[in-house]
């Protein structure tokens, strides 16, 4: 079955530029795979013509980071919630990381738990990663085998007893091994040190603000190069709250590190001078910082320091956020949000002049090639898996409850207006999301190039 998508807003590659740009024109599909660009508005015979006028026809958005907490916690959330939220907010990809599941994907038997779950449960596409904890050395090669896309690892307390941290001699020993298999380590980077906190308050966002300093994360951020530059491996920095590490960053990259760095939505629209105390749905580790802050990476963004943006989406029940007493100290660290991802970002993008081409290509392109999962671009390009969204740039909504897909409503995002409304998700040229309605479930797990 052919299928052609006309719009007069097609974002496509421009040579002569690394952002793409918007022209008219049709796309046509076949199994799934983009078989013909054209920039003719009049569209050539086809079984299915889908004509969305002024709408923005996009590569879907690709989330390497996402916690969906099956096994094991579907109470927190469950890969049927989290993919229908993902293909709600125009994601056709994630990468589902090695905890807060239980088992965490640390063994092939784990692994494998996982699979059995995902199957004819998932909407969009996803993959694994695998983790690198104490103890599962021996794991690690039967797990690439097996599937896994790279490995996670923390450098301070995960938060989970089931998935301690490991230390910078595990790291080392972890390196070589997945250098060999040219799969990155990615890392929570936070070494923790003592601090002056000046505020007791548990209540007091600026006490949890000063329990994290950026320096754990500069510090983290500097040994894992060190470790990466030693060893010729391959690493990966998620979450950075940090902009104090940028510069040494910059400096690793020119010298050759073999080293990437994601950010989130979190760190890029919220600040910590608007947090109220109490407000434990802002809590996430690391922590969001102040504007200045915030500032600092945007412009790292753009400067190509940062290469991309992911949602870290890490729900938890709503007592687990410790909602009715306020305690930052005991609350769970995380934000939910991947839903959302898109218009969260396009609304911040408004405001510093930057295109829906520069959004495609940090959620997109970049996170798509930094995964280099077979047929998934991050581009409208011919033979590319046709995974796209169809969202109005122009639209705008205040996010109410009803809208969310994820399994439970706590979000710092309620409440709140943004521009950028997702209409249609196309997965493997499946329509799996449309005004509301899901079709499927029809994911199907990613393997490497």
């Amino acid at each position: 079955m052919r299928i052609a998508i006309r719009s007069r807003c097609l974002l496509l590659p421009d040579e002569s530029k690394k952002i793409p740009s918007l022209k008219a024109g049709c796309i046509y599909i076949e199994k799934g795979k983009i078989v013909k660009i054209s920039t003719e508005t009049v569209p050539e015979p086809a079984e299915t013509v889908i004509d969305v006028g002024d709408d923005v026809v996009m590569p879907g958005l690709c989330d390497t980071h996402v916690h969906m907490n099956e096994p094991g916690r579907t109470d927190w959330e469950g890969i049927e919630t989290a993919t229908r939220a993902a293909a709600a907010g125009g994601i056709t990809t994630l990468v589902d990381m090695p905890l807060n599941s239980i088992p965490p994907t640390t063994t092939v038997e784990a692994l494998e738990l996982k699979r059995a779950s995902a199957r004819n449960t998932a909407y969009v596409d996803y993959g694994f990663w695998g983790g690198v904890i104490p103890g599962n050395l021996k794991d690690i090669e039967p797990l690439i085998k097996a599937g896994v896309l790279g490995f996670k690892a923390f450098m301070i307390d995960s938060g989970v007893t089931e998935f301690p941290m490991a230390s910078s001699e595990i790291i080392r020993e972890s390196l070589p091994i997945l250098a060999s298999h040219k799969v990155p380590l990615l890392v929570h980077a936070e070494l923790e040190s003592p601090v002056d906190i000046k505020d007791q308050s548990a209540k007091s966002y600026n006490h949890f603000l000063e329990s994290r300093p950026q320096r754990w994360e500069v510090d983290a951020i500097r040994e894992i190069m060190s470790l990466s530059k030693e060893m010729k491996a391959p690493v990966h920095i998620v979450h950075l709250s940090a902009s104090e590490a940028l510069p040494e960053i910059e400096k690793a990259k020119e010298e050759g590190v073999q080293i990437t760095v994601e950010t989130c939505p979190h760190y890029l629209t919220l600040k910590s001078e608007d947090i109220e105390d109490g407000a434990t749905h802002f809590k996430c580790a690391p922590p969001i910082r102040e504007n200045e802050n915030r500032e600092g990476l945007w412009n790292g963004l753009q400067q190509g320091i940062i290469d991309f943006i992911v949602s870290d989406h890490s729900p938890c029940t709503p007592q687990l956020k410790n909602r009715e007493t306020g305690n930052f100290e005991t609350a769970w660290g995380g934000i939910a949000g991947l839903q959302f991802s898109l218009p969260v970002i396009w609304t911040e993008m408004q405001k510093r002049g930057l295109t829906v081409g520069h959004l495609s290509y940090w959620m997109s392109d970049r996170p798509a090639g930094f995964l280099k999962a077979r047929g998934k671009t991050g581009k409208i390009e011919v033979g590319a898996d046709a995974d796209l969204v169809v969202w109005d740039p122009k639209a705008q909504f205040t996010l109410t409850e009803k809208e969310i897909f994820h399994r439970h409503k706590v979000t710092p995002y309620l409440a709140k207006r943004f521009q950028g409304v997702v209409k249609k998700t196309l997965v493997r040229g499946e329509l799996v999301f449309d005004s509301g309605k899901f079709r499927g479930p029809m994911g199907r797990e990613v393997t490497q190039t």
